[in-house]
């Protein structure tokens, strides 16, 4: 029996980074003091989401990974609470910029980092202005507490990413987002299609899905985005197990038996019964079927 209790957070953003960081860490807190062992932060947390508009002077907001003031912060915060932290941050590596996440482990080392594979690109959501994209590939590590993969965003709409990192052991998901109203009409509410994608990644995979989002009114300009929170975690068989409100500030905690969920896994035979001699047209862009 190898129990983990997970967390998943949300919270409002403000252009005070040392603010946001200070609020990060009061729900890292109340986590940990929840037994919480892994911990979940939303998406670029240290800003407002800054992508509704394509501005050079946000450029200024990347940071070497070794430079930046979330991640020092919470390898001591890990250390101390002897907790795990994924810390989503803007990275900066020469003239390259990421939308990464180290993961630091619970005894505050940074085990390596991942950069977003998939960049969207379309009102308010204007990514490919700010991000190169990610060329790390799919990643799983092996923490104090489990092995653990993580997408970020956008990466949590492709059941290709998912599969990656169960393919690799990861026996967690994570999703830190950023999601919420668009811009262009006000009418278009994503929040359920958002989460019945990643409980589609739980059920496939027979893997717990954690994903936080942020909650708030962030504008720039003529353009407003309603962040909508409703943070969740979900099971193995795609059950959400808990949820967030849609202007909550706070955490939610769940119980696994990791070594439970393995045997689980092995039952169904969804991995055993996989016919990869057969996927390579997942390999194209176009669907032919001369795969070269």
């Amino acid at each position: 029996m190898r129990l983990v209790k997970v967390a998943a957070t949300q919270m409002s953003c403000s252009w005070d980074i040392e603010d946001n960081i200070r609020k990060a860490d009061a729900l890292v807190r109340e986590a940990a003091q929840q037994g919480a062992q892994i911990i979940l932060l939303q998406e670029l947390f240290e800003t407002p989401y800054f992508c509704q508009k394509e501005k050079s002077e946000y450029y200024q907001y990347a940071t070497a990974l070794e430079d930046n003031p979330a991640i020092k912060h919470f390898q001591e915060v890990a250390k101390e609470l002897n907790v795990v932290l994924p810390i989503s941050f803007y990275e900066k590596k020469n003239y390259a910029r990421y939308n990464s996440l180290a993961v630091i482990d619970a005894d505050g080392v940074v085990l390596g980092h991942y950069r977003k594979s998939h960049i969207p690109d379309g009102p308010g959501y204007e990514e490919k202005f700010y991000f190169n994209p990610g060329d790390t590939g799919f990643q799983v590590w092996s923490t104090r507490y489990g092995k653990i993969g993580v997408g970020i965003c956008w990466d949590q709409w492709y059941p290709e990413a998912a599969r990656c990192m169960a393919l690799m052991g990861a026996e967690l998901l994570f999703y830190p987002t950023a999601i919420g109203s668009e811009p262009q009409d006000s009418n278009i509410d994503s929040k359920d299609h958002w989460q019945t994608c990643m409980l589609g990644h739980a059920a496939a995979n027979l893997i717990p899905v954690i994903a936080s989002n942020r909650v708030g009114v962030e504008s720039d300009e003529d353009f407003k985005i309603t962040f909508y929170g409703s943070s969740f975690i979900a099971g193995p068989q795609g059950n959400k197990i808990t949820e967030a409100g849609r202007q909550d500030e706070t955490v939610l905690v769940t119980e696994f038996d990791l070594d439970e969920l393995e045997i689980q896994r092995l039952e169904w035979g969804v991995f055993r019964d996989r016919r990869p001699d057969l996927y390579k047209i997942i390999t194209t862009y176009d669907g032919s079927t001369q795969v070269k």
